[in-house]
């Protein structure tokens, strides 16, 4: 549950077989057995992932009952291992996460696709079993954003020391995606949410929140700045924005990240401080536009 919790934090999902949910899992138990010794809550959040929920594999099979697929000395056919083996064999990437305790504490997993024609093919297959390793790993890679509205949701679930307002993704409505700039988002938004928590037991930044205010808040590149004068004046109604917390209140929000193409700005308050909320309250169109 914590690496499926990890894969969605980072736009990814784990697929698993419904027949997980009525796996033998010891010699004696069969798995909606052996977690009743969970809570309420935990067993519910289980049983309805692996037979409600899923998502499965087994709905978008690449592989047929037909296909040989062995790896570690057995035959993988019917299972999640051949299946990723399959996809990655067609130009699919697919990784796996296996538990622990299990026979599959070890990465890469070795596939052979046993043809009928001859000419076997072998494939490695990356797999998980450490919650520390699939972080490090999802988060080397590149967040799969396939429209505004995942954006604004992966946002929202990874970067938990940003506070959103209700509306903040609302701007992007109507406008087509960009992959490559919803990906700039993601970067805007990831250093905000470092530099929010990089603070020591006095209030101060750490050497690496003032590594990042330097290279990000300031200089002609920066990614961040703070609007002009002229634009203060010019647009104040319009950089100003609703309380994402306090009702009847506002946030005069004019401190923004850049995107270049299309011309995107993440407005947020103002200073970055250790006791107060970081709030993101608009993601869009550039709105200091003459």
């Amino acid at each position: 549950m914590q690496m499926r919790r990890i894969a969605q934090i980072f736009g990814r999902d784990v697929h698993c077989h419904r027949n997980v949910a009525y796996s033998k899992v010891s010699r004696h138990l069969m798995l909606p057995q052996a977690i009743q010794a969970f809570g309420r809550d935990e067993r519910q959040a289980v049983m309805q992932w692996l037979t409600r929920h899923g998502p499965f594999w087994e709905d978008a099979r690449a592989h047929s009952p037909d296909d040989y697929l062995e790896g570690n000395g057995a035959s993988v056919t019917d299972t999640a291992i051949g299946e990723a083996a399959f996809c990655c064999f067609h130009g699919t990437n697919r990784r796996l996460v296996s538990l622990t305790p299990s026979s599959w504490e070890f990465s890469p997993i070795s596939v052979t696709w046993i043809s009928d024609a001859g000419g076997n093919r072998n494939l490695t297959v990356i797999n998980y079993w450490n919650v520390k390793e699939l972080e490090a790993a999802l988060r080397a890679a590149p967040t799969p954003v396939t429209s505004w509205e995942k954006l604004g949701m992966v946002s929202r679930v990874r970067f938990t020391h940003l506070t959103f307002s209700e509306d903040t993704f609302k701007p992007l409505c109507g406008y087509p995606f960009v992959n490559g700039a919803a990906n700039r988002v993601l970067a805007l938004l990831d250093t905000l949410d470092q530099l929010k928590h990089c603070f020591d037991e006095h209030g101060e930044r750490t050497p690496e929140g003032q590594r990042l205010y330097q290279d990000h808040f300031t200089g002609e590149k920066a990614w961040f700045s703070d609007s002009s004068d002229a634009e203060k004046n010019d647009f104040q109604k319009e950089l100003t924005f609703r309380h994402p917390l306090t009702s009847g209140e506002s946030l005069f929000c004019t401190w923004h990240g850049k995107v270049k193409t299309p011309q995107l700005r993440v407005h947020f308050s103002w200073p970055v401080c250790t006791d107060e909320p970081l709030y993101v309250v608009y993601v869009g169109p550039k709105i200091t536009k003459h």
